[in-house]
Parts: C-alpha cells; sequence; structure tokens
C-alpha cells in the first residue's frame, strides 16, 4: 500500500545498523563529514549515537576530511574543469576546515592549470559570434573564466594568448 512506502514511516535503525550502511555509504566515494551527518539523520539516529558513529567512521578511516578535500579538488578540476575559486567556496559550504582546503589546492599543479584554462578559453572564442566586438569577446572569456572559478590575472594572462594581435 502507498501509506507503507511513505518515508516518515520509515524505521528508526541501531547504531550498529547505521555504522554498516554508512560504512558502506562512505566506501563507495569519498564523503565530507556534512554529507554523512546527513545521511545518520535520514537513517533516524540523532544525538549522541550520531557522535559515536561519526567518530568510528573516522577512527577506521572511513571518513577523511583531507582525503575527501583532496579526491574533491581534484575531480572538480579533471571532470567539470573548475578553479581553485570556485574549488574553494564548493569546499567552504561543506565546511571543510581551512588546513584540509589548503592541502586540496596542492593538488591542482601550476601547469596543468593554466592549460586547462587556456583550452577552455580557446573552445569558448571559436563559439563566440564573428561580428562581435573584440571588447566584448574578451570581456566574454574573462566572464566565463570568472564562472569557471579561476583567478582574473590567469585569466587575462591566457587570454592574451588565446587572442590573436
Amino acid at each position: 500500500m502507498a501509506w507503507q512506502r511513505n518515508n516518515s514511516l520509515k524505521q528508526r535503525s541501531t547504531p550498529s545498523q547505521a555504522l554498516k550502511k554508512l560504512e558502506r555509504y562512505c566506501a563507495y566515494q569519498d564523503r565530507c563529514h556534512q554529507e554523512v551527518r546527513r545521511k545518520l539523520y535520514e537513517v533516524g539516529l540523532y544525538g549522541e549515537d550520531v557522535d559515536q558513529v561519526m567518530a568510528k567512521l573516522i577512527e577506521t578511516r572511513f571518513l577523511d576530511e583531507e582525503r575527501f578535500a583532496r579526491s574533491y579538488a581534484r575531480g572538480k578540476f579533471r571532470m567539470k574543469k573548475w578553479g581553485r575559486i570556485r574549488i574553494q567556496l564548493e569546499l567552504k559550504k561543506r565546511q571543510i576546515s581551512k588546513y584540509c582546503i589548503k592541502a586540496a589546492m596542492q593538488e591542482l599543479e601550476e601547469y596543468d592549470y593554466e592549460g586547462t584554462l587556456k583550452i577552455l578559453l580557446e573552445k569558448r572564442y571559436e563559439k563566440q559570434k564573428d561580428g562581435l566586438h573584440p571588447y566584448a569577446k574578451r570581456q566574454d572569456l574573462i566572464t566565463y573564466g570568472m564562472r569557471k572559478g579561476y583567478e582574473i590575472e590567469i585569466i587575462k594572462h591566457v587570454i592574451s594568448e588565446v587572442i590573436p594581435a
């Protein structure tokens, strides 16, 4: 029946059941503390039980904030081509510590970083309309680079290489 599928009627997990569920959840992919805490609430754990399960996950290294931050930064840079600013903002949104954010930024190689931005801006430049004023083309590239989370100085440097003089 439909009323049996209602989430509000879901049975509450015991701490040991929740620990097993969250071990699988964390083993599948690195997670931040915020995601794990939310998941624990979803399985029906509250209060001290949440803290105990979180502590056990950290102790057994299923949950590691620095590892999460590093893999998050690598993944978003490689897959979505995000810049440092965007990655840092997303990590802050997930309440990652400043130390872990700094460690995550070390994952981004400077050579790859500028090269990736150059490829992004070249593709964007090729898609621009021919009749567009050169200033408008340049401004569009700057805006695009900033939306992707790159620093303005690096964007301007790369644009000087992308747009023919």
